[in-house]
C-alpha cells in the first residue's frame, strides 16, 4: 500500500471505543465513530481487542438481576470517567502513531478497568431494567448442539450463545444485521469460552432490522460475509 491509513489524527481518535463497545453511544454518535472506523486501523483494532474482553467477560460474570435506576447511574458514571480522561495530556502525547504494538501492555490497566465496567454493563443491561418489554428470539444455529437467542428490549439488542465452537487462532465471530439487500458488518466481533459461550451486544438501533446474523471471518472482521451465517436470527 502507498499509503498508511492506520492513524489519520490521534485528535479525532477520540475515547469512544469503550462506549462504543457497550452500546452507549447515542444512533448519531454511533454512526458518526462507525465512519471514523473506515478510515482508522488502530480504532478498529481497539475496538476488535474489546469486542473480545466483552465477549468473554459475562461467562464468569453472574447474571444479577439490578434496579431500574442503576443503568442510569452506571451509564452517567462512565460518560463521566471518560470525560475526565478528557482532562489528561493530549491522546498523541500518550499514544504516538504507529505504536500499537506497544500501546496494549501500557494501558493493560486501563483495560482491566474497562473490564469491571463491561461486567457491570452487562449484569444491569441483560437485566433489561426490571421491564417486561424484552423479546426473546430463538436464532437457528448451523453446528449442532449449539444454540442461540437474541434478546430485543428498547430498539437495542443481544445475542446469548451457548455451545458454539471455537473459531481458529486466526478468525473471529462477527455479528451482521439485514434491514434490505445485503447484510451490513456491525464491528462487533468476538470469540467463545472453552464451553462455546458468549454474550454479545448487537451495535446501534435494531430499529427497521429484519436479520441478526452471525459468520466466521478472519481476525478484524470482513466489509462483507466470506462465509455461509452460522447463526441467524428473524427479527420480521
Amino acid at each position: 500500500m502507498s499509503v498508511d491509513n492506520r492513524h489519520i489524527d490521534p485528535e479525532l481518535c477520540g475515547d469512544n471505543a469503550a462506549p462504543y463497545v457497550l452500546g452507549a453511544l447515542t444512533d448519531a454518535e454511533h454512526e458518526q465513530f462507525r465512519g471514523h472506523l473506515d478510515s482508522c486501523a488502530v480504532c478498529r483494532e481497539e475496538v476488535a481487542a474489546l469486542q473480545v474482553v466483552a465477549g468473554a467477560l459475562p461467562a464468569v460474570a453472574p447474571q444479577l438481576s439490578a434496579p431500574p435506576e442503576l443503568k442510569q447511574r452506571l451509564m452517567a458514571s462512565i460518560h463521566e470517567d471518560l470525560g475526565d480522561e478528557a482532562a489528561e495530556p493530549a491522546r498523541s502525547e500518550r499514544r504516538p502513531p504507529f505504536t500499537w504494538p506497544r500501546w496494549r501492555p501500557l494501558f493493560a490497566p486501563a483495560l482491566g478497568a474497562l473490564a469491571v465496567v463491561v461486567v457491570l454493563a452487562v449484569i444491569v443491561l441483560s437485566s433489561g431494567g426490571g421491564g417486561g418489554g424484552a423479546r426473546v428470539i430463538r436464532a437457528e444455529v448451523i453446528p449442532p448442539h449449539a444454540s442461540a437467542s437474541l434478546r430485543v428490549n428498547g430498539g437495542h439488542a443481544q445475542l446469548d450463545i451457548a455451545g458454539m465452537p471455537q473459531t481458529s487462532a486466526q478468525r473471529v465471530y462477527e455479528v451482521w444485521v439485514k434491514r434490505s439487500g445485503a447484510p451490513q458488518p456491525t464491528d462487533a466481533l468476538f470469540t467463545v469460552t472453552a464451553n462455546g459461550d458468549a454474550t454479545v451486544g448487537v451495535p446501534g438501533s435494531v430499529a427497521g432490522v429484519k436479520v441478526v446474523m452471525v459468520t466466521s471471518e478472519p481476525l478484524g472482521g470482513s466489509k462483507v460475509p466470506t462465509s455461509p451465517p452460522v447463526i441467524i436470527a428473524h427479527l420480521s
